[in-house]
Protein backbone atom coordinates (compact mmCIF):
# COMPACT_ATOMS: atom_id res chain seq x y z
CA UNK A 1 0.00 0.00 0.00
CA UNK A 2 1.69 3.06 -0.73
CA UNK A 3 0.75 6.86 0.73
CA UNK A 4 2.88 5.80 3.51
CA UNK A 5 0.00 3.85 4.84
CA UNK A 6 1.41 1.56 8.38
CA UNK A 7 -0.23 -2.12 7.70
CA UNK A 8 1.70 -3.84 9.82
CA UNK A 9 1.43 -7.93 9.40
CA UNK A 10 0.58 -10.70 12.72
CA UNK A 11 3.58 -12.13 11.51
CA UNK A 12 5.60 -8.90 11.69
CA UNK A 13 4.49 -7.94 15.19
CA UNK A 14 5.01 -12.20 16.79
CA UNK A 15 8.60 -11.73 15.62
CA UNK A 16 8.96 -8.33 17.76
CA UNK A 17 7.29 -9.84 20.62
CA UNK A 18 4.38 -7.55 20.07
CA UNK A 19 0.86 -8.85 20.00
CA UNK A 20 -1.80 -5.79 18.42
CA UNK A 21 -5.00 -5.66 20.26
CA UNK A 22 -7.05 -6.19 16.68
CA UNK A 23 -6.81 -7.73 13.85
CA UNK A 24 -8.10 -5.72 10.86
CA UNK A 25 -9.17 -8.65 8.85
CA UNK A 26 -9.59 -7.28 4.86
CA UNK A 27 -11.19 -9.86 3.10
CA UNK A 28 -11.43 -10.68 -0.42
CA UNK A 29 -13.11 -8.07 -1.98
CA UNK A 30 -10.59 -5.37 0.03
CA UNK A 31 -7.55 -7.47 -1.10
CA UNK A 32 -8.17 -7.91 -4.62
CA UNK A 33 -10.91 -5.31 -5.94
CA UNK A 34 -9.18 -2.61 -7.33
CA UNK A 35 -12.44 -0.47 -6.38
CA UNK A 36 -12.78 -2.07 -2.60
CA UNK A 37 -8.82 -1.48 -2.74
CA UNK A 38 -9.88 2.19 -1.84
CA UNK A 39 -11.97 1.49 1.01
CA UNK A 40 -9.12 -0.26 2.80
CA UNK A 41 -6.60 2.02 2.33
CA UNK A 42 -9.28 5.04 3.77
CA UNK A 43 -10.04 2.54 6.42
CA UNK A 44 -6.23 2.04 7.33
CA UNK A 45 -5.25 5.95 6.81
CA UNK A 46 -8.25 6.09 10.00
CA UNK A 47 -6.91 3.64 11.94
CA UNK A 48 -3.50 4.62 11.64
CA UNK A 49 -4.75 8.43 12.39
CA UNK A 50 -6.66 7.21 15.65
CA UNK A 51 -3.32 5.00 16.67
CA UNK A 52 -5.40 1.92 16.91
CA UNK A 53 -3.09 -1.05 17.50
CA UNK A 54 -3.78 -3.68 14.58
CA UNK A 55 -2.05 -5.80 12.21
CA UNK A 56 -3.38 -7.85 9.14
CA UNK A 57 -2.64 -11.06 8.55
CA UNK A 58 -1.63 -10.61 4.63
CA UNK A 59 -0.84 -13.89 2.54
CA UNK A 60 -1.77 -15.93 5.55
CA UNK A 61 -5.73 -14.72 5.52
CA UNK A 62 -8.13 -16.63 3.18
CA UNK A 63 -11.58 -16.19 1.68
CA UNK A 64 -13.86 -16.29 5.03
CA UNK A 65 -15.98 -18.81 3.40
CA UNK A 66 -19.06 -16.83 3.28
CA UNK A 67 -19.98 -17.69 -0.47
CA UNK A 68 -19.30 -20.64 -0.38
CA UNK A 69 -21.39 -21.23 2.19
CA UNK A 70 -24.10 -19.36 0.74
CA UNK A 71 -24.06 -21.01 -2.56
CA UNK A 72 -24.61 -24.51 -0.67
CA UNK A 73 -20.84 -25.61 -0.71
CA UNK A 74 -20.88 -26.42 3.33
CA UNK A 75 -17.70 -28.69 2.87
CA UNK A 76 -15.62 -25.81 1.26
CA UNK A 77 -17.06 -23.37 3.74
CA UNK A 78 -15.47 -25.65 6.77
CA UNK A 79 -12.14 -26.04 5.19
CA UNK A 80 -11.90 -21.97 4.36
CA UNK A 81 -13.20 -21.27 8.55
CA UNK A 82 -10.94 -24.19 10.34
CA UNK A 83 -7.78 -22.61 8.21
CA UNK A 84 -8.94 -19.34 9.24
CA UNK A 85 -9.45 -20.30 12.60
CA UNK A 86 -6.20 -21.97 12.99
CA UNK A 87 -3.99 -19.46 12.01
CA UNK A 88 -6.09 -16.64 13.97
CA UNK A 89 -6.00 -18.69 17.09
CA UNK A 90 -1.99 -19.32 16.54
CA UNK A 91 -1.94 -15.66 16.96
CA UNK A 92 -3.96 -15.65 19.88
CA UNK A 93 -6.77 -12.99 18.29
CA UNK A 94 -9.41 -11.86 20.07
CA UNK A 95 -10.25 -8.54 18.62
CA UNK A 96 -11.23 -8.43 14.84
CA UNK A 97 -12.22 -5.30 12.55
CA UNK A 98 -14.10 -5.74 9.13
CA UNK A 99 -15.23 -3.16 6.35
CA UNK A 100 -16.95 -6.52 4.98
CA UNK A 101 -20.35 -7.48 6.48
CA UNK A 102 -20.69 -10.74 5.11
CA UNK A 103 -16.93 -11.54 6.59
CA UNK A 104 -18.24 -10.03 9.57
CA UNK A 105 -21.51 -11.91 9.58
CA UNK A 106 -19.56 -14.77 9.05
CA UNK A 107 -16.77 -14.64 11.31
CA UNK A 108 -19.14 -13.34 14.36
CA UNK A 109 -21.47 -15.47 14.14
CA UNK A 110 -20.41 -18.75 12.46
CA UNK A 111 -16.81 -19.07 13.40
CA UNK A 112 -17.75 -19.85 17.04
CA UNK A 113 -19.21 -23.25 16.34
CA UNK A 114 -16.06 -24.21 14.56
CA UNK A 115 -13.35 -23.17 17.66
CA UNK A 116 -13.26 -19.54 16.51
CA UNK A 117 -14.25 -17.08 19.30
CA UNK A 118 -13.60 -13.55 18.86
CA UNK A 119 -14.99 -10.63 19.56
CA UNK A 120 -15.84 -9.00 15.97
CA UNK A 121 -16.75 -5.25 15.03
CA UNK A 122 -17.70 -3.91 11.36
CA UNK A 123 -15.74 -0.95 10.25
CA UNK A 124 -19.19 1.60 10.98
CA UNK A 125 -19.15 0.59 14.61
CA UNK A 126 -15.59 0.94 15.44
CA UNK A 127 -15.03 4.02 13.54
CA UNK A 128 -18.58 5.51 15.38
CA UNK A 129 -16.58 4.03 18.99
CA UNK A 130 -13.06 6.01 18.17
CA UNK A 131 -14.94 9.12 17.48
CA UNK A 132 -17.07 8.84 20.16
CA UNK A 133 -14.03 8.48 22.28
CA UNK A 134 -12.33 11.61 20.99
CA UNK A 135 -9.62 9.34 19.31
CA UNK A 136 -11.02 10.39 15.66
CA UNK A 137 -11.79 14.38 15.03
CA UNK A 138 -14.15 14.72 11.94
CA UNK A 139 -12.79 17.71 10.36
CA UNK A 140 -15.20 20.02 7.57
CA UNK A 141 -16.75 17.87 5.00
CA UNK A 142 -16.40 18.60 1.20
CA UNK A 143 -19.70 16.92 1.68
CA UNK A 144 -20.85 19.24 3.94
CA UNK A 145 -24.61 20.72 3.11
CA UNK A 146 -24.56 17.74 -0.04
CA UNK A 147 -27.71 15.72 -0.51
CA UNK A 148 -26.42 11.83 0.39
CA UNK A 149 -28.63 9.02 0.93
CA UNK A 150 -27.66 5.44 2.59
CA UNK A 151 -28.00 1.92 1.68
CA UNK A 152 -27.96 -0.66 4.53
CA UNK A 153 -26.30 -3.73 3.96
CA UNK A 154 -28.24 -6.92 4.32
CA UNK A 155 -25.80 -8.58 6.24
CA UNK A 156 -25.03 -5.71 8.68
CA UNK A 157 -28.64 -4.47 8.94
CA UNK A 158 -31.12 -6.92 8.78
CA UNK A 159 -28.65 -9.34 9.61
CA UNK A 160 -27.18 -8.29 12.76
CA UNK A 161 -29.19 -5.21 13.67
CA UNK A 162 -26.67 -2.38 13.27
CA UNK A 163 -28.66 0.66 11.95
CA UNK A 164 -27.42 3.23 13.90
CA UNK A 165 -23.63 3.14 13.76
CA UNK A 166 -23.57 3.70 10.23
CA UNK A 167 -26.17 6.54 10.73
CA UNK A 168 -24.06 8.12 13.36
CA UNK A 169 -21.40 8.48 10.90
CA UNK A 170 -23.27 10.24 8.27
CA UNK A 171 -24.44 12.76 11.13
CA UNK A 172 -21.04 13.85 11.51
CA UNK A 173 -20.05 14.89 8.37
CA UNK A 174 -22.66 17.58 8.18
CA UNK A 175 -24.65 16.34 5.17
CA UNK A 176 -28.22 16.80 3.96
CA UNK A 177 -29.23 13.16 4.99
CA UNK A 178 -32.35 11.91 3.91
CA UNK A 179 -32.99 7.71 3.96
CA UNK A 180 -34.60 6.07 0.73
CA UNK A 181 -38.14 4.94 1.62
CA UNK A 182 -37.08 0.97 1.99
CA UNK A 183 -34.21 1.30 5.04
CA UNK A 184 -33.44 -0.44 8.15
CA UNK A 185 -35.25 -3.20 8.78
CA UNK A 186 -36.80 -2.75 5.58
CA UNK A 187 -34.19 -1.86 3.38
CA UNK A 188 -33.78 -3.40 -0.18
CA UNK A 189 -30.99 -6.04 -0.80
CA UNK A 190 -28.55 -4.83 -3.35
CA UNK A 191 -28.30 -8.39 -5.03
CA UNK A 192 -25.19 -9.26 -4.00
CA UNK A 193 -26.15 -11.62 -1.01
CA UNK A 194 -25.76 -15.26 -0.44
CA UNK A 195 -23.02 -15.34 -3.25
CA UNK A 196 -25.26 -14.09 -6.17
CA UNK A 197 -22.35 -11.64 -6.80
CA UNK A 198 -20.72 -14.09 -8.55
CA UNK A 199 -23.60 -15.36 -11.22
CA UNK A 200 -26.06 -13.83 -13.64
CA UNK A 201 -29.67 -12.74 -12.87
CA UNK A 202 -32.13 -14.68 -12.84
CA UNK A 203 -34.86 -13.79 -15.68
CA UNK A 204 -37.05 -11.12 -14.68
CA UNK A 205 -38.11 -7.96 -16.06
CA UNK A 206 -35.14 -5.48 -14.19
CA UNK A 207 -32.10 -6.61 -12.06
CA UNK A 208 -32.44 -5.83 -8.42
CA UNK A 209 -29.57 -3.70 -7.98
CA UNK A 210 -31.08 -1.22 -10.88
CA UNK A 211 -34.07 -1.52 -8.31
CA UNK A 212 -32.27 -0.22 -5.57
CA UNK A 213 -30.75 2.17 -7.35
CA UNK A 214 -33.68 3.63 -8.26
CA UNK A 215 -34.22 4.08 -4.24
CA UNK A 216 -31.43 5.79 -3.93
CA UNK A 217 -32.47 8.45 -7.70
CA UNK A 218 -35.64 9.18 -5.43
CA UNK A 219 -33.42 11.16 -2.99
CA UNK A 220 -32.08 13.30 -5.63
CA UNK A 221 -28.50 12.53 -3.62
CA UNK A 222 -25.10 13.38 -5.04
CA UNK A 223 -23.91 10.56 -2.95
CA UNK A 224 -25.12 7.14 -2.82
CA UNK A 225 -23.10 5.92 0.53
CA UNK A 226 -22.45 2.21 1.46
CA UNK A 227 -20.66 0.28 3.98
CA UNK A 228 -20.01 -3.01 2.06
CA UNK A 229 -17.59 -3.69 -0.23
CA UNK A 230 -20.21 -5.74 -2.46
CA UNK A 231 -22.96 -3.28 -2.36
CA UNK A 232 -20.77 -0.68 -3.28
CA UNK A 233 -20.06 -2.45 -6.55
CA UNK A 234 -23.77 -3.54 -7.26
CA UNK A 235 -25.11 0.10 -6.50
CA UNK A 236 -22.25 1.34 -9.08
CA UNK A 237 -23.43 -0.75 -11.78
CA UNK A 238 -26.71 1.21 -11.02
CA UNK A 239 -25.28 4.44 -11.06
CA UNK A 240 -24.48 3.38 -14.52
CA UNK A 241 -27.30 1.16 -15.71
CA UNK A 242 -29.08 4.76 -15.04
CA UNK A 243 -26.05 7.03 -16.80
CA UNK A 244 -25.78 8.74 -13.28
CA UNK A 245 -22.15 8.21 -12.79
CA UNK A 246 -21.24 11.56 -13.95
CA UNK A 247 -23.40 13.33 -11.01
CA UNK A 248 -23.69 10.40 -8.50
CA UNK A 249 -20.84 9.13 -6.56
CA UNK A 250 -20.93 6.06 -4.59
CA UNK A 251 -18.75 5.91 -1.80
CA UNK A 252 -17.98 4.04 1.66
CA UNK A 253 -18.25 5.74 4.46
CA UNK A 254 -15.10 5.25 5.80
CA UNK A 255 -13.74 6.94 2.74
CA UNK A 256 -15.97 9.56 3.03
CA UNK A 257 -14.46 10.60 6.66
CA UNK A 258 -11.28 9.75 5.28
CA UNK A 259 -11.61 12.71 2.93
CA UNK A 260 -12.15 15.02 5.96
CA UNK A 261 -8.38 14.13 7.28
CA UNK A 262 -5.40 16.05 6.30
Amino acid sequence: MSEQLNVPTMEQMMAEGKKPEYLFWVGSAGAFDDRAKKITKAFVKLLNKANVDFAVLGTEESDSGDAAKRAGNEFLFQMQAVTNIEVMNMYEVKKIITTDPHDYNTIKNEYPGLGGNYEVFHHTEFLSQLISQGKLKVKESEFKGKKVTFHDPCYLGRANEVFEAPRDLIQTLGVDFKEMKRNQRHSLCCGAGGAQMFKEPEKGDKDINVLRTEDALETDPKVIITACPFCNTMMTDGVKAKEKEAEIDVMDIAELIANTQE
